[in-house]
């Protein structure tokens, strides 16, 4: 079963996004803090990261870099889902190691049909989708 781990801070959302990929199918652990998801990552070793942007103790910019470093982790794709959606923002999103990012407010719709893309790319050496 694909394993995704949701990071985002709004209990609202966090629990819409839980419920639409659990819907789909998707195993999913939810966190709501950058180093919550840091830590989360080697226990869950998700498949994918949906990664909220601005977080409690550390942001999710930091956490997607401190993932990224490790070498087990740094294929897994990285989803971010922000509020931040300037076009200078997408250069500090690659920057950190996301593969990809959706404005907020958004749909379940676009967020599932982003998430079926990230996973259907290969891992190994993919390029950024941004």
């Amino acid at each position: 079963m694909t394993r995704i781990l949701v990071v985002e801070d709004n209990m609202d959302s966090r629990d819409i996004l839980t419920f639409e990929l659990e819907a789909e199918g998707y195993a999913v652990q939810a966190v709501s803090d950058g180093l919550s998801a840091v830590e989360a990552v080697a226990s869950f070793q998700p498949d994918l990261i949906i990664m909220d942007i601005s977080l409690p103790t550390i942001d999710g910019l930091e956490a997607t870099r401190r993932i990224k470093t490790q070498p087990d982790f740094a294929d897994i794709p990285v989803l971010a889902l922000t509020a931040h959606a300037m076009t200078e923002d997408e250069a500090r999103f690659r920057a950190a190691g996301c593969d990809h990012y959706l404005a907020k407010p958004t749909s379940p719709e676009a967020v599932l049909r982003t998430v079926r893309q990230l996973l259907a790319q290969p891992r190994p050496g993919s390029a950024s989708v941004c």
